[in-house]
Protein backbone atom coordinates (compact mmCIF):
# COMPACT_ATOMS: atom_id res chain seq x y z
CA UNK A 1 0.00 0.00 0.00
CA UNK A 2 1.33 3.77 -1.19
CA UNK A 3 0.14 6.45 0.55
CA UNK A 4 0.90 10.04 -0.86
CA UNK A 5 0.88 12.36 2.26
CA UNK A 6 0.91 15.63 -0.09
CA UNK A 7 -2.53 17.19 -0.01
CA UNK A 8 -2.49 18.77 -3.81
CA UNK A 9 -6.54 19.91 -3.49
CA UNK A 10 -6.64 21.95 -0.33
CA UNK A 11 -9.97 24.21 -0.26
CA UNK A 12 -10.31 23.61 -4.21
CA UNK A 13 -12.58 25.66 -6.84
CA UNK A 14 -14.91 27.34 -4.17
CA UNK A 15 -12.38 27.93 -1.22
CA UNK A 16 -14.88 29.14 1.98
CA UNK A 17 -15.80 32.58 2.70
CA UNK A 18 -13.72 33.86 5.47
CA UNK A 19 -16.16 36.01 6.53
CA UNK A 20 -13.48 38.18 8.19
CA UNK A 21 -14.78 40.95 10.32
CA UNK A 22 -16.37 44.20 8.88
CA UNK A 23 -17.00 42.33 5.75
CA UNK A 24 -13.61 42.89 4.83
CA UNK A 25 -12.47 41.77 1.43
CA UNK A 26 -8.79 41.26 2.26
CA UNK A 27 -6.73 40.32 5.55
CA UNK A 28 -3.00 41.68 5.77
CA UNK A 29 -0.81 39.87 8.10
CA UNK A 30 2.62 42.04 8.31
CA UNK A 31 5.20 39.58 10.01
CA UNK A 32 8.57 41.00 11.27
CA UNK A 33 11.20 38.75 11.88
CA UNK A 34 13.47 39.34 14.47
CA UNK A 35 16.64 37.29 13.88
CA UNK A 36 19.46 39.42 15.15
CA UNK A 37 21.16 37.70 18.04
CA UNK A 38 19.49 34.43 17.02
CA UNK A 39 21.46 33.85 13.81
CA UNK A 40 24.70 31.48 13.06
CA UNK A 41 27.27 32.99 14.85
CA UNK A 42 30.48 31.52 17.02
CA UNK A 43 29.77 33.53 20.05
CA UNK A 44 26.45 31.33 19.67
CA UNK A 45 27.94 28.22 20.22
CA UNK A 46 28.07 28.08 15.91
CA UNK A 47 30.72 26.27 14.25
CA UNK A 48 30.52 29.25 11.32
CA UNK A 49 29.20 32.31 10.55
CA UNK A 50 25.99 32.94 9.39
CA UNK A 51 25.60 33.34 5.03
CA UNK A 52 21.87 34.08 5.24
CA UNK A 53 19.65 37.21 3.97
CA UNK A 54 22.19 40.14 4.25
CA UNK A 55 23.51 42.63 1.74
CA UNK A 56 26.45 40.65 1.22
CA UNK A 57 26.45 38.89 -2.18
CA UNK A 58 27.24 35.17 -2.47
CA UNK A 59 27.93 35.20 1.31
CA UNK A 60 29.35 32.51 2.48
CA UNK A 61 30.23 30.70 6.02
CA UNK A 62 32.68 31.35 7.51
CA UNK A 63 33.81 27.86 9.24
CA UNK A 64 35.71 28.75 13.23
CA UNK A 65 35.56 32.21 12.17
CA UNK A 66 33.22 35.28 13.06
CA UNK A 67 32.51 37.69 10.13
CA UNK A 68 32.45 41.10 11.23
CA UNK A 69 30.42 42.44 8.38
CA UNK A 70 27.82 39.62 8.95
CA UNK A 71 27.39 40.31 12.49
CA UNK A 72 27.25 44.46 11.62
CA UNK A 73 25.08 44.21 9.21
CA UNK A 74 22.51 41.84 11.70
CA UNK A 75 22.92 44.40 14.35
CA UNK A 76 21.55 47.20 12.37
CA UNK A 77 18.50 45.19 11.94
CA UNK A 78 18.29 45.57 15.81
CA UNK A 79 20.01 48.57 16.39
CA UNK A 80 18.42 51.04 13.59
CA UNK A 81 15.96 48.87 11.19
CA UNK A 82 13.23 47.65 14.49
CA UNK A 83 12.87 51.16 15.79
CA UNK A 84 12.12 52.65 12.18
CA UNK A 85 9.84 50.12 11.57
CA UNK A 86 8.29 50.16 15.16
CA UNK A 87 8.03 53.70 14.61
CA UNK A 88 6.07 53.38 11.11
CA UNK A 89 3.63 51.05 12.60
CA UNK A 90 2.79 52.47 15.59
CA UNK A 91 2.39 55.64 14.20
CA UNK A 92 -0.26 54.40 11.66
CA UNK A 93 -1.57 51.81 14.29
CA UNK A 94 -1.07 49.17 12.41
CA UNK A 95 -1.24 45.84 14.40
CA UNK A 96 2.09 43.20 13.91
CA UNK A 97 2.90 39.83 14.41
CA UNK A 98 6.71 38.92 15.28
CA UNK A 99 8.70 36.15 14.44
CA UNK A 100 10.64 36.02 17.76
CA UNK A 101 13.92 33.84 17.34
CA UNK A 102 14.14 32.92 21.50
CA UNK A 103 17.58 33.47 21.99
CA UNK A 104 17.34 36.61 19.63
CA UNK A 105 15.01 38.13 21.82
CA UNK A 106 16.66 37.06 24.88
CA UNK A 107 19.53 39.47 23.45
CA UNK A 108 17.35 42.28 22.96
CA UNK A 109 14.97 43.25 26.25
CA UNK A 110 14.64 46.96 24.87
CA UNK A 111 12.47 45.67 21.21
CA UNK A 112 10.59 42.86 23.36
CA UNK A 113 9.58 45.62 25.97
CA UNK A 114 8.22 48.02 22.78
CA UNK A 115 7.33 44.80 21.66
CA UNK A 116 4.76 44.50 23.81
CA UNK A 117 4.22 47.79 24.74
CA UNK A 118 2.72 47.99 21.12
CA UNK A 119 0.89 44.97 21.77
CA UNK A 120 2.21 43.40 18.77
CA UNK A 121 1.80 39.49 19.27
CA UNK A 122 5.22 37.55 19.53
CA UNK A 123 5.16 34.11 17.97
CA UNK A 124 7.97 31.86 18.16
CA UNK A 125 11.05 31.57 15.82
CA UNK A 126 12.46 28.59 16.66
CA UNK A 127 15.27 28.54 19.35
CA UNK A 128 18.04 30.30 16.95
CA UNK A 129 17.49 31.17 13.58
CA UNK A 130 19.64 28.19 12.22
CA UNK A 131 18.88 25.30 9.79
CA UNK A 132 16.71 22.56 10.73
CA UNK A 133 16.55 20.30 7.71
CA UNK A 134 19.43 17.90 8.91
CA UNK A 135 18.50 17.81 12.53
CA UNK A 136 18.07 14.05 14.11
CA UNK A 137 14.37 14.54 14.92
CA UNK A 138 14.77 14.07 19.04
CA UNK A 139 17.61 17.19 18.71
CA UNK A 140 14.67 19.07 17.15
CA UNK A 141 12.14 18.50 19.31
CA UNK A 142 14.31 19.51 22.25
CA UNK A 143 14.87 22.88 20.28
CA UNK A 144 11.62 23.41 19.70
CA UNK A 145 10.48 22.52 23.56
CA UNK A 146 13.67 24.98 24.44
CA UNK A 147 12.50 27.67 22.31
CA UNK A 148 9.01 27.74 24.00
CA UNK A 149 10.67 27.61 27.40
CA UNK A 150 12.97 30.25 26.81
CA UNK A 151 10.25 32.89 24.63
CA UNK A 152 7.96 32.27 27.85
CA UNK A 153 11.15 33.57 29.91
CA UNK A 154 11.92 36.67 28.28
CA UNK A 155 8.82 37.99 27.17
CA UNK A 156 6.26 36.41 30.03
CA UNK A 157 3.86 34.92 28.50
CA UNK A 158 3.79 31.37 25.77
CA UNK A 159 4.38 31.55 22.17
CA UNK A 160 0.74 30.81 20.43
CA UNK A 161 2.38 30.73 17.35
CA UNK A 162 5.09 29.65 15.49
CA UNK A 163 7.16 29.51 12.01
CA UNK A 164 10.60 28.39 11.59
CA UNK A 165 11.55 29.27 8.11
CA UNK A 166 14.44 27.02 7.65
CA UNK A 167 12.44 23.63 8.49
CA UNK A 168 12.65 20.16 8.37
CA UNK A 169 10.27 17.78 7.20
CA UNK A 170 9.20 16.94 10.60
CA UNK A 171 8.54 20.75 12.00
CA UNK A 172 5.03 20.99 11.68
CA UNK A 173 4.37 17.92 12.93
CA UNK A 174 6.62 18.19 15.95
CA UNK A 175 5.40 21.80 16.90
CA UNK A 176 2.07 20.31 16.24
CA UNK A 177 2.60 17.55 18.91
CA UNK A 178 2.95 19.83 21.77
CA UNK A 179 -0.74 21.16 21.45
CA UNK A 180 1.17 24.84 22.20
CA UNK A 181 0.68 26.56 19.09
CA UNK A 182 -2.90 27.95 17.88
CA UNK A 183 -1.18 28.46 14.72
CA UNK A 184 1.92 27.09 12.84
CA UNK A 185 3.39 29.14 9.18
CA UNK A 186 5.25 26.59 8.07
CA UNK A 187 3.40 26.59 5.24
CA UNK A 188 3.15 28.82 1.48
CA UNK A 189 0.40 26.35 0.42
CA UNK A 190 -2.88 28.68 -0.02
CA UNK A 191 -4.27 32.23 0.05
CA UNK A 192 -6.26 31.10 3.41
CA UNK A 193 -5.60 29.17 6.59
CA UNK A 194 -6.38 25.53 6.36
CA UNK A 195 -6.20 22.57 9.22
CA UNK A 196 -3.60 19.25 9.78
CA UNK A 197 -4.61 16.67 11.64
CA UNK A 198 -1.56 15.92 13.13
CA UNK A 199 -2.59 12.17 15.43
CA UNK A 200 -5.03 13.58 17.80
CA UNK A 201 -4.31 17.42 17.20
CA UNK A 202 -6.27 19.45 14.53
CA UNK A 203 -3.75 22.13 14.36
CA UNK A 204 -4.22 25.87 12.42
CA UNK A 205 -1.94 25.93 9.66
CA UNK A 206 -1.65 29.75 8.26
CA UNK A 207 0.44 30.09 5.15
CA UNK A 208 3.19 32.51 4.90
CA UNK A 209 4.80 33.84 1.63
CA UNK A 210 8.81 33.95 0.72
CA UNK A 211 7.60 36.21 -2.30
CA UNK A 212 5.40 39.10 -1.10
CA UNK A 213 8.54 39.32 1.50
CA UNK A 214 11.83 41.88 1.81
CA UNK A 215 14.09 38.47 1.71
CA UNK A 216 13.88 39.12 -1.98
CA UNK A 217 16.01 42.17 -1.20
CA UNK A 218 19.10 39.69 -0.18
CA UNK A 219 18.11 36.47 -3.05
CA UNK A 220 18.05 36.48 -6.39
CA UNK A 221 15.77 36.62 -8.39
CA UNK A 222 14.98 40.01 -5.97
CA UNK A 223 14.05 43.65 -5.56
CA UNK A 224 16.90 46.08 -6.22
CA UNK A 225 14.63 49.03 -5.27
CA UNK A 226 12.52 49.70 -2.45
CA UNK A 227 9.97 50.53 -5.82
CA UNK A 228 10.22 46.90 -6.77
CA UNK A 229 8.87 45.76 -3.63
CA UNK A 230 6.29 48.47 -3.80
CA UNK A 231 5.05 47.64 -6.62
CA UNK A 232 4.74 43.83 -6.18
CA UNK A 233 2.78 44.58 -3.15
CA UNK A 234 0.52 46.71 -4.91
CA UNK A 235 -0.24 44.20 -7.49
CA UNK A 236 -0.66 41.44 -5.22
CA UNK A 237 -2.89 43.88 -3.01
CA UNK A 238 -5.05 44.58 -6.00
CA UNK A 239 -5.27 41.12 -7.18
CA UNK A 240 -7.15 40.02 -3.85
CA UNK A 241 -9.16 42.72 -3.34
CA UNK A 242 -10.73 42.10 -6.71
CA UNK A 243 -11.29 38.28 -5.67
CA UNK A 244 -12.77 39.49 -2.52
CA UNK A 245 -14.96 42.05 -3.81
CA UNK A 246 -16.20 39.35 -6.36
CA UNK A 247 -17.23 36.80 -3.35
CA UNK A 248 -13.75 35.36 -2.57
CA UNK A 249 -12.01 37.32 0.22
CA UNK A 250 -8.38 36.25 0.96
CA UNK A 251 -5.26 36.63 2.74
CA UNK A 252 -1.87 38.77 2.26
CA UNK A 253 1.11 37.86 4.45
CA UNK A 254 4.04 40.53 4.21
CA UNK A 255 7.26 39.13 5.16
CA UNK A 256 9.58 41.89 6.86
CA UNK A 257 13.03 42.10 8.41
CA UNK A 258 14.08 44.30 10.72
CA UNK A 259 18.06 44.49 8.70
CA UNK A 260 16.48 44.27 5.29
CA UNK A 261 13.62 46.25 5.39
CA UNK A 262 14.28 48.54 7.70
CA UNK A 263 16.78 50.37 5.84
CA UNK A 264 15.84 53.61 4.86
CA UNK A 265 15.59 53.36 0.82
CA UNK A 266 14.08 50.08 0.79
CA UNK A 267 11.67 51.25 3.59
CA UNK A 268 10.18 53.86 1.75
CA UNK A 269 8.45 51.21 -0.83
CA UNK A 270 6.48 49.71 2.13
CA UNK A 271 5.84 52.77 3.02
CA UNK A 272 4.36 53.61 0.15
CA UNK A 273 2.16 50.32 -0.20
CA UNK A 274 1.14 51.22 2.81
CA UNK A 275 -0.49 54.58 2.13
CA UNK A 276 -2.31 52.69 -0.97
CA UNK A 277 -3.69 49.98 1.42
CA UNK A 278 -4.90 52.16 4.59
CA UNK A 279 -6.64 54.18 1.24
CA UNK A 280 -8.55 51.49 0.19
CA UNK A 281 -11.71 50.44 2.09
CA UNK A 282 -12.75 46.44 2.83
CA UNK A 283 -9.11 45.96 4.22
CA UNK A 284 -9.07 43.96 7.88
CA UNK A 285 -5.19 44.61 8.86
CA UNK A 286 -4.93 41.88 11.49
CA UNK A 287 -2.13 39.94 13.99
CA UNK A 288 -1.93 36.24 12.93
CA UNK A 289 -3.40 34.99 16.55
CA UNK A 290 -6.47 37.27 15.55
CA UNK A 291 -6.85 35.39 12.20
CA UNK A 292 -6.35 32.12 14.00
CA UNK A 293 -8.89 33.10 16.51
CA UNK A 294 -11.34 34.17 13.93
CA UNK A 295 -10.84 31.35 11.11
CA UNK A 296 -10.84 28.54 14.65
CA UNK A 297 -14.65 30.12 15.76
CA UNK A 298 -16.08 30.41 12.03
CA UNK A 299 -14.54 27.70 10.01
CA UNK A 300 -14.00 25.03 13.20
CA UNK A 301 -12.28 21.94 11.58
CA UNK A 302 -14.65 18.56 11.77
CA UNK A 303 -13.41 15.31 11.10
CA UNK A 304 -14.73 13.03 8.62
CA UNK A 305 -13.62 9.88 7.43
CA UNK A 306 -10.96 9.41 5.02
CA UNK A 307 -10.41 6.91 2.44
CA UNK A 308 -6.90 7.52 1.92
CA UNK A 309 -6.62 6.24 5.85
CA UNK A 310 -8.30 3.25 6.05
CA UNK A 311 -7.17 -0.10 6.21
CA UNK A 312 -7.86 -2.72 3.49
CA UNK A 313 -10.87 -4.42 5.58
CA UNK A 314 -12.63 -0.86 6.20
CA UNK A 315 -11.82 0.59 2.58
CA UNK A 316 -13.60 -2.56 0.96
CA UNK A 317 -16.53 -2.83 3.86
CA UNK A 318 -17.35 0.89 2.62
CA UNK A 319 -16.70 1.41 -1.33
CA UNK A 320 -16.91 -2.42 -1.61
CA UNK A 321 -20.37 -1.32 -2.98
CA UNK A 322 -19.87 1.16 -5.75
CA UNK A 323 -19.52 -1.01 -8.45
CA UNK A 324 -22.29 -3.42 -7.78
CA UNK A 325 -21.39 -6.13 -6.37
CA UNK A 326 -17.73 -5.39 -7.48
CA UNK A 327 -15.58 -5.45 -4.38
CA UNK A 328 -12.43 -6.14 -6.25
CA UNK A 329 -12.29 -2.71 -7.72
CA UNK A 330 -11.98 -1.16 -4.42
CA UNK A 331 -9.68 -3.96 -3.47
CA UNK A 332 -7.27 -3.06 -6.23
CA UNK A 333 -8.14 0.37 -5.81
CA UNK A 334 -6.85 1.05 -2.04
CA UNK A 335 -3.10 -0.83 -3.11
CA UNK A 336 -2.69 2.53 -5.48
CA UNK A 337 -0.78 5.67 -4.37
CA UNK A 338 -3.88 7.58 -2.62
CA UNK A 339 -3.68 10.58 -0.74
CA UNK A 340 -6.06 13.93 0.36
CA UNK A 341 -6.68 14.30 -2.84
CA UNK A 342 -8.95 10.68 -2.74
CA UNK A 343 -10.48 11.65 0.23
CA UNK A 344 -13.48 13.93 -1.77
CA UNK A 345 -16.25 11.85 -4.36
CA UNK A 346 -14.39 13.14 -6.98
CA UNK A 347 -11.15 11.77 -6.24
CA UNK A 348 -12.02 8.89 -4.81
CA UNK A 349 -13.90 8.35 -8.15
CA UNK A 350 -11.03 8.57 -9.88
CA UNK A 351 -8.93 6.00 -8.06
CA UNK A 352 -12.07 3.24 -8.79
CA UNK A 353 -12.61 4.11 -12.10
CA UNK A 354 -9.01 3.66 -12.81
CA UNK A 355 -9.03 0.44 -11.63
CA UNK A 356 -12.07 -0.49 -13.62
CA UNK A 357 -10.66 1.38 -16.86
CA UNK A 358 -7.90 -1.07 -16.61
CA UNK A 359 -9.24 -4.42 -15.97
CA UNK A 360 -9.95 -7.12 -18.89
CA UNK A 361 -13.25 -6.67 -21.07
CA UNK A 362 -14.30 -9.69 -18.84
CA UNK A 363 -13.91 -8.37 -15.58
CA UNK A 364 -15.73 -4.97 -17.00
CA UNK A 365 -18.34 -7.55 -18.65
CA UNK A 366 -18.81 -8.77 -14.83
CA UNK A 367 -19.31 -5.89 -13.17
CA UNK A 368 -21.59 -5.37 -16.29
CA UNK A 369 -23.72 -8.60 -15.74
CA UNK A 370 -23.64 -7.56 -11.73
CA UNK A 371 -26.02 -4.72 -12.49
CA UNK A 372 -30.45 -5.61 -12.47
CA UNK A 373 -32.41 -4.78 -15.03
CA UNK A 374 -34.22 -1.76 -14.87
CA UNK A 375 -37.47 -2.34 -13.10
CA UNK A 376 -37.09 -6.03 -13.89
CA UNK A 377 -37.51 -9.26 -11.42
CA UNK A 378 -35.29 -8.31 -8.65
CA UNK A 379 -37.04 -5.08 -8.41
CA UNK A 380 -40.69 -6.63 -8.45
CA UNK A 381 -39.11 -9.18 -5.93
CA UNK A 382 -36.95 -6.54 -3.88
CA UNK A 383 -33.64 -7.95 -4.23
CA UNK A 384 -32.19 -5.45 -5.25
CA UNK A 385 -28.83 -3.31 -3.35
CA UNK A 386 -29.92 -0.65 -1.05
CA UNK A 387 -28.16 1.43 -3.59
CA UNK A 388 -30.33 0.12 -6.90
CA UNK A 389 -33.01 0.63 -4.93
CA UNK A 390 -32.82 4.35 -3.89
CA UNK A 391 -31.39 5.01 -7.72
CA UNK A 392 -34.44 3.11 -8.98
CA UNK A 393 -37.29 5.17 -6.87
CA UNK A 394 -35.57 8.44 -7.90
CA UNK A 395 -36.73 8.05 -11.13
CA UNK A 396 -40.42 6.50 -9.72
CA UNK A 397 -39.31 2.83 -11.70
CA UNK A 398 -40.26 1.29 -8.35
CA UNK A 399 -44.32 2.65 -9.24
CA UNK A 400 -44.95 1.67 -12.56
CA UNK A 401 -48.06 0.69 -13.89
CA UNK A 402 -49.12 -2.87 -15.07
CA UNK A 403 -48.36 -1.82 -18.60
CA UNK A 404 -45.11 0.53 -17.71
CA UNK A 405 -43.61 -2.87 -16.02
CA UNK A 406 -44.43 -4.61 -19.09
CA UNK A 407 -42.53 -2.61 -21.36
CA UNK A 408 -39.68 -2.51 -19.35
CA UNK A 409 -39.55 -6.15 -19.32
CA UNK A 410 -39.69 -6.13 -22.90
CA UNK A 411 -36.84 -3.99 -23.49
CA UNK A 412 -35.30 -5.64 -20.96
CA UNK A 413 -34.93 -8.56 -22.83
CA UNK A 414 -34.72 -7.10 -26.26
CA UNK A 415 -31.81 -5.63 -25.21
CA UNK A 416 -30.35 -8.55 -23.26
CA UNK A 417 -30.87 -10.48 -26.38
CA UNK A 418 -29.25 -8.06 -28.39
CA UNK A 419 -25.64 -6.95 -26.64
CA UNK A 420 -25.55 -9.83 -23.63
CA UNK A 421 -25.74 -7.54 -20.82
CA UNK A 422 -28.44 -5.55 -18.95
CA UNK A 423 -29.65 -2.04 -20.01
CA UNK A 424 -27.32 0.43 -17.49
CA UNK A 425 -27.93 4.12 -17.37
CA UNK A 426 -27.50 6.45 -14.33
CA UNK A 427 -31.28 6.67 -13.54
CA UNK A 428 -30.49 9.78 -11.14
CA UNK A 429 -29.65 12.05 -14.10
CA UNK A 430 -32.83 11.08 -16.59
CA UNK A 431 -36.61 10.75 -15.67
CA UNK A 432 -38.79 7.93 -17.09
CA UNK A 433 -39.54 8.96 -19.79
CA UNK A 434 -35.97 9.71 -21.01
CA UNK A 435 -35.11 6.79 -19.71
CA UNK A 436 -37.75 4.99 -22.22
CA UNK A 437 -35.98 7.08 -25.20
CA UNK A 438 -32.86 5.81 -24.45
CA UNK A 439 -33.90 1.93 -24.30
CA UNK A 440 -35.16 2.81 -27.56
CA UNK A 441 -32.15 4.71 -29.00
CA UNK A 442 -29.35 2.31 -27.63
CA UNK A 443 -30.81 -0.93 -27.66
CA UNK A 444 -29.97 -0.42 -31.87
CA UNK A 445 -26.59 0.12 -31.55
CA UNK A 446 -23.45 -2.19 -32.39
CA UNK A 447 -22.74 -4.00 -29.18
CA UNK A 448 -18.91 -2.09 -29.00
CA UNK A 449 -20.62 1.04 -29.10
CA UNK A 450 -23.08 -0.05 -26.34
CA UNK A 451 -20.28 -1.92 -24.42
CA UNK A 452 -18.10 1.87 -23.92
CA UNK A 453 -21.29 3.44 -23.12
CA UNK A 454 -22.39 1.39 -20.46
CA UNK A 455 -19.45 1.26 -18.72
CA UNK A 456 -19.76 5.16 -18.78
CA UNK A 457 -22.94 4.93 -17.13
CA UNK A 458 -21.06 2.31 -14.41
CA UNK A 459 -18.59 5.27 -13.82
CA UNK A 460 -21.26 7.63 -13.57
CA UNK A 461 -23.36 5.61 -11.24
CA UNK A 462 -20.36 5.34 -9.02
CA UNK A 463 -19.82 9.07 -9.11
CA UNK A 464 -23.24 9.53 -7.96
CA UNK A 465 -23.10 7.03 -5.29
CA UNK A 466 -19.75 8.17 -3.64
CA UNK A 467 -21.31 11.75 -3.53
CA UNK A 468 -23.96 10.86 -1.48
CA UNK A 469 -21.33 9.10 1.06
CA UNK A 470 -17.96 12.16 0.76
CA UNK A 471 -17.79 15.73 0.96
Amino acid sequence: MTRYPRNLTGHGATPPDPRWPGGAKLAISLVLNYEEGGENCLLHGDATSEAFLSDIPGAQPWPGQRHWNMESLYDYGARAGFWRLHRLFTSRGLPVTVYGVATALARSPEQVAAMREADWEIASHGLKWVEHRNMPEAEERAAITEAIRLHTEVTGTPPRGWYTGRCSMNTVRLAAETGQFDWISDAYDDDLPHWLEVGDRDQLLIPYSLEANDMRFATAPGWVTGGDFEHYLRDAFDVLCAEGAAGAPKMLSIGLHCRLIGRPGKLAGLMRFLDHAQAQGGVWFARRIDIARHWAATHPHQRRERPSTMDREAFVARFGGIFEHSPWVAERAHALELGPAHDSATGLHNALARVFRTASRDERLGVLRAHPDLAGKLAAARRLTAESTAEQASAGLDALTDNERATFQRLNAAYVAKHGFPFIIAVRDHDKAGILAAFHTRTGNATDTEFATACAQVERIAELRLKEMLP
